[in-house]
């Protein structure tokens, strides 16, 4: 069923230009219309920019309490809606939303966000951060490896590009992966590829974790039911320790 609360939006910004984008394939929409999404800003004004990629239910409650949870922790956080203000807690249509979602315009969506950060005046450093949750993580490893040295780290969460062979030539950002081992969607083999191709390609092997759990163990919404709260906890410490090591 659609997410009654909607998603939550505070911020417009111009989409990107461009042709390329995550994670593969053709899909429509001009740069004209500007992307939207929720800005949360650090209790202390200024700090890193961090890019805050949603699961394929949309840009949620759930995404929104996370971004608030990194702004609280000093982070300039950013969410971009890619559904344009669609919600969902069924499966079925989480499924239909990402099947439809136009990647050319997810992807300038996404390097828009990246330009806003880079830009905004509480956001300190000259690269950002990018973090992302199953449909999330695959794209904030395409987004890392298309924006170069203006990411600095990359942190995906039981998420993989749907290209096995996809092309990591072009990151440079440290990676720090988070997986479950009782993830049927996600097999610990294609994340050990994955690996191997991200080291192969940049010299420099990612920080990956295996965690007793499913898939979206991060998720205190998943309508799953998968939700682990100390393998979250543990991920989640993990994750702002990386954090803060490269961009602080």
């Amino acid at each position: 069923m659609p997410d009654q609360g909607g998603s939550r939006q505070n911020i417009t910004f111009p989409r990107a230009e461009g042709t390329d984008g995550p994670p593969g394939g053709n899909g429509a929409g001009g740069a004209a219309r500007p992307a939207h999404g929720y800005l949360a800003l650090p209790p202390q004004g200024t700090g890193p920019g961090l890019v805050v990629i949603q699961e394929w239910w949309g840009l949620t409650s759930h995404i929104a309490a996370l971004t608030d949870r990194f702004a609280a922790e000093g982070f300039v956080a950013l969410a971009p809606d890619l559904y344009g203000g669609a919600t969902t807690h069924d499966r079925a249509e989480a499924a239909r939303l990402k099947r439809e979602l136009p990647v050319e315009r997810a992807a300038r969506d996404l390097r828009g966000a990246v330009d806003l950060l880079l830009g905004h005046p509480a956001v300190v450093g000259d690269a950002i951060g990018v973090v992302g949750f199953c449909m999330g993580g695959g794209f904030a490893l395409v987004l890392a490896a298309q924006e170069g040295d203006r990411v600095a780290a990359v942190v995906p969460f039981y998420g993989l590009p749907p290209d096995p062979e996809f092309d990591f030539r072009g990151l440079t950002a440290h990676v720090l992966g988070h997986y479950g081992e009782l993830d049927g969607s996600i097999p610990v083999a294609a994340v050990d590829e994955a690996a191997i191709r991200i080291g192969e390609a940049t010299g420099r092997r990612p920080e990956i974790h295996f965690y007793p759990a499913g898939h979206a163990f991060m998720n205190d919404e998943n309508p799953g039911g998968r939700h682990d709260p100390l393998q979250a906890r543990i991920a989640w410490r993990r994750t702002l320790s990386f954090l803060w090591g490269h961009l602080g």
